[in-house]
């Protein structure tokens, strides 16, 4: 049922987009496409996107339409597939399947839409598909987050990952800089080497951890684990996905504050949302890196709109980082 009334919801919207385009033809419509619309992250790109709307003077509109639930991609590539159909002005996706994704992309290019990638790149081969990627540097997040565990670890230990989808080229550059670093060696591609006792960190049995953004099953797969190897030295999602469910993080964190706290368990996570901090400054986690949603949708659609005038932009813009421990939590976010 639930499935069916996010398709619905969908359909609804891009029948609107339709007879909006008929009826206000000056008025241009941007895509906002996240991986998916139950995230907080992905909350606060639509809230920059309608900021750009409202700064626009009624040049555009921000449409912000994606998948209601986690997933493989297969529902995102449908909806760019429709956007494409339906003739809106620009798309910017966060691609869940990167390797997916081009196909529509592919349509976009062939009907003349321009393309952004935001969060979230598209494989090597086929960043032809997308004029620019407006986002975070994601290895850059990986070498923070790896940073952190070894101030706190500086003889290293047994690690577990925990990422998003494995189809997910954000989140595999992200794991990339978490092993370079731990190793202190340059892997060839993304995900990287698995760790195998470079510079005395190895990766647990049964890691790296997929979540598909599943966030109940992200904090499932952080309590078996911690249940599993009671001697754990650090634990590291490459996003925020078990503190987006944070009474449920909370529960299953709490039995190790004073591990943390003691150093005895490096727990760094990706992502500096409110309630993430929050959870920092109770002591549940011992640091986090974080990036600006907020921008990458405001950016992403002014970038748009320069590219409908003819305009270049920048390839790729980077919105910045934020690393944060609790000694820093109050000075760390970015403005």
């Amino acid at each position: 049922m639930m499935k069916y009334l996010m398709g619905t919801a969908i359909v609804a919207g891009l029948m609107a987009l339709g007879s909006a385009g008929a009826s206000a033809q000056d008025k241009l419509t941007l895509a906002l496409v996240p991986k998916n619309m139950n995230n907080p992250f992905f909350d606060q790109a639509r809230d920059g996107c309608k900021k750009a709307e409202s700064e626009s003077n009624g040049a555009f509109e921000c449409m912000y339409i994606g998948p209601g639930e986690h997933g493989g991609g297969e529902e995102q590539v449908q909806i760019v597939q429709d956007l494409v159909a339906k003739g809106v002005a620009g798309i910017a996706v966060s691609p869940s399947n990167a390797a997916a994704m081009a196909g529509p992309l592919q349509q976009a290019k062939a009907a003349g839409i321009p393309v952004l990638t935001w969060d979230s790149d598209l494989l090597p081969e086929n960043k032809d598909l997308r004029v620019a990627y407006v986002g975070t540097k994601n290895y850059d997040i990986g070498v923070n987050l790896a940073k952190i565990v070894q101030q706190i670890k500086p003889k290293g230990g047994t690690i577990c990952i925990q990422s998003g989808g494995a189809a997910a080229a954000n989140h595999n550059e992200r794991m990339q800089g978490i092993r370079d670093t731990l190793s202190g060696k340059q892997s060839a591609a993304s995900p990287g080497d698995r760790l195998n006792g470079e510079n005395g960190w190895k990766e647990a049995d049964g890691c790296p951890l997929y979540t598909d953004d599943d966030f109940p099953r992200s904090v499932a797969q952080l309590e078996d684990t911690l249940a599993k190897y009671p001697d754990l030295d650090a634990f590291v999602p490459t996003g925020g996905f078990p503190q987006f469910v944070p009474e449920a993080y909370r529960k299953a964190v709490e039995p190790y504050k004073d591990k943390i706290a003691s150093g005895a368990l490096a727990l760094v996570v990706a992502d500096t949302l409110p309630v993430q901090m929050e959870l920092m400054k109770d002591g549940l986690s011992k640091g986090q890196v974080g990036q600006r949603p907020f921008e990458m949708g405001y950016k992403s659609m002014f970038f748009l709109k320069d590219l409908k005038d003819g305009k270049t932009v920048t390839d790729p813009t980077y919105t910045g980082l934020d690393v944060c421990t609790p000694e820093t939590a109050d000075t760390c976010i970015g403005k």
